[in-house]
């Protein structure tokens, strides 16, 4: 009897054994696997204060910084990051607000966890002394020139000039350092200047999608405007393979927000809250999630809907998209093409000053 056409097809996708038939690459698979087993994630807003106002961000676009109150007792901090690594977390996000401001809450932290990142817009520099293997994730928005109209604003309204250069400045040479470099599809002309100023600083990058969050709605980018961008930020990587961490496959999703296999949005993106009641209906539809992730308000009690505003509209968070390839693993073995999947989990995992691929690489 001839074997249905349906069982035909399956027994013709390649297993993963098939895939990892070569030691290197199994040896790569394991070390990436690793990685990620002892990488337990959650998110914490670590204040609602900031010492700047850019133009489109989310927290207070959205006005996170009135929602909660924030808990100010460095005990409190102590005790709540101890709770949280009780429950298996050991990866920490610290964002804000602007985590710089409260050393003393990253600390508590770091007591607590063994991996831990905080979310920075540059202006401050950040103790070494005693946060050594704290990764440093530093916020830039559409490059030279741009960056300062963005960003550069205080909370009373004022502007000022410099914020990209005293960066610069605060975290030259830094390993703990890299800059996420929001794209902006309007400044192509910008990515190659930028990127060799990061490099000539001593630093790497990692893309990231410029999203204005802000009182002025976007226009949906044209399809050209995207494909400028991507061609654009594909050739400076090449041009800067020791500056650029963002992979090929990782940029092309990143700015268009697609795959061969599906779209980024609320119904894929892996990095809501996973305890939020919001949720429950997203949990049911088969589509993986971060395991335990949850984002946690300034108060240490109150969820957030997920890793940044809610408002899955515009979002193209950096983070989110990485997390959607990497647990999206199935999807690779399907096409065949697990390489690709480990080339994007080891360029993720590079980021951080406290991964063990980043300390056996450098």
């Amino acid at each position: 009897m001839a074997t249905p056409l349906h069982g035909s097809r399956r027994s013709e996708r390649p297993t993963l054994s098939d895939l990892l038939s070569d030691p290197g690459l199994r040896a790569r698979f394991d070390a990436v696997r690793n990685i990620s087993r002892r990488v337990r994630s959650s998110e914490y807003h670590l204040t609602n204060a900031c010492n700047i106002r850019c133009e489109g961000c989310w927290f207070f676009a959205h006005d996170f910084e009135r929602k909660t109150s924030e808990a100010v007792s460095p005990e409190r901090w102590k005790l709540f990051a101890k709770e949280q690594a009780a429950q298996g977390v050991t990866a920490a996000l610290l964002i804000g607000g602007e985590p710089t401001l409260f050393p003393d809450r990253v600390e508590a932290f770091c007591e607590s966890m063994p991996f831990v990142t905080i979310s920075s817009n540059g202006l401050r520099a950040f103790p070494r002394e005693g946060f050594e293997k704290v990764a440093i994730a530093l916020t830039l928005f559409g490059g030279i020139g741009a960056d300062d109209r963005l960003r550069a604003i205080l909370p009373n309204g004022s502007r000022f000039t410099g914020l990209f250069q005293e960066a610069l400045r605060n975290y030259a040479g830094d390993d703990r350092a890299t800059f996420i470099y929001a794209l902006d599809v309007d400044q192509p002309g910008l990515i190659y200047e930028t990127t060799a100023r990061i490099a000539d600083n001593g630093n790497r990058l990692s893309f990231n999608f410029y999203s204005d969050y802000g009182d002025h709605p976007e226009k949906p980018a044209s399809s050209d405007a995207l494909a400028r961008l991507e061609d654009e930020a594909l050739r400076v990587s090449d041009l800067f393979p020791d500056t650029v961490l963002s992979h090929p496959y990782y940029t092309r999703a990143l700015i268009t927000g697609r795959t061969s296999w599906g779209e980024f949005g609320y119904e894929s993106c892996p990095s809501i809250s996973v305890d939020h009641p919001a949720h429950a209906q997203r949990l049911q539809n088969g589509k993986p999630v971060l395991p335990g992730f949850n984002a946690y308000s300034a108060d240490t009690k109150t969820l957030a809907f997920c890793c940044t505003s809610g408002d899955c509209t515009h979002c193209r968070d950096s983070q989110a998209v990485q997390s959607w390839l990497m647990t999206n693993v199935k999807e690779f073995i399907r096409s065949g093409d697990i390489e690709t999947w480990i080339e994007v989990c080891e360029a993720y995992w590079l980021q951080f000053v406290w991964s063990p691929l980043r300390q056996r690489t450098v």
